[in-house]
């Protein structure tokens, strides 16, 4: 079957539903067997265009996740769940030409350190406001040696004061802060070209220029 295909149908699903297509029914749509589907899915992991659970289910399609982690994002039709703070300020990015109503959205989260609330409205135009700062626990090289980890500890906090006390309770090393307009840079075209044919990730050149363009540097990043 065409991988391609069956890719861009995760992603279509994953658009107007929030939620991750089932075997059966991206079978149904591209008319070919459910083992067909696993098979393609699986390659698809492999090339990290999706994340499987041990079964073979959809965890993730970067920017988009199947289960809450930490970060709602809403529409005016359409809730997805945001898979850390750089997809879920990605999410608007991506989706304003291919769904409607999704051009700007309402991204919501709470506070790791001590769970006070925070939303924003996010849209392409320019970055949200806000005093609050995005900690990035994993360093870029190791991002996909468990990538739900490692988005799960994509997130976003009231101050560096708020990272530091998270950091003593879990007794994680501190990883990399950034303002939210650093946030919004990272996320603005990092998932561009998702819903076209043929679609590559970065390679390590075109993400390294990448990560430059938006201020990012330093070991943390491979850079």
């Amino acid at each position: 079957m065409d991988d391609e295909l069956l890719r861009l149908q995760v992603y279509r699903t994953f658009a107007w539903t929030g939620r991750a297509p089932s075997a059966v029914e991206l079978a149904d749509a591209l008319d070919v067997t459910s083992s067909e589907v696993d098979a393609g899915l699986r390659r698809l992991a492999e090339e990290r265009h999706v994340v499987l659970d041990p079964v073979g289910a959809i965890v993730m399609a970067h920017p988009f996740t199947a289960v809450p982690m930490g970060f709602s994002v809403m529409g005016d039709h359409t809730l997805w769940w945001g898979g850390c703070a750089w997809d879920s300020f990605a999410l608007p990015q991506l989706l304003g030409d291919v769904v409607p109503g999704s051009s700007r959205v309402l991204v919501a989260t709470t506070c790791p350190a001590c769970g006070s609330p925070h939303a924003w409205n996010v849209d392409a135009a320019a970055p949200p406001e806000g005093d609050q700062v995005a900690h990035f626990l994993v360093p870029a090289a190791h991002i996909w040696d468990d990538v739900v980890h490692t988005c799960s500890n994509q997130r976003i906090f009231c101050s560096t004061g708020c990272v530091d006390d998270w950091l003593t309770r879990t007794g994680h090393p501190r990883g990399y802060v950034m303002d939210l307009a650093t946030l919004w840079r990272l996320a603005a075209h990092w998932y561009d070209g998702r819903f076209e044919y043929g679609y590559r990730r970065h390679d390590p050149a075109t993400a390294a220029d990448y990560l430059r363009s938006v201020g990012l540097a330093g070991p943390f990043w491979g850079l």
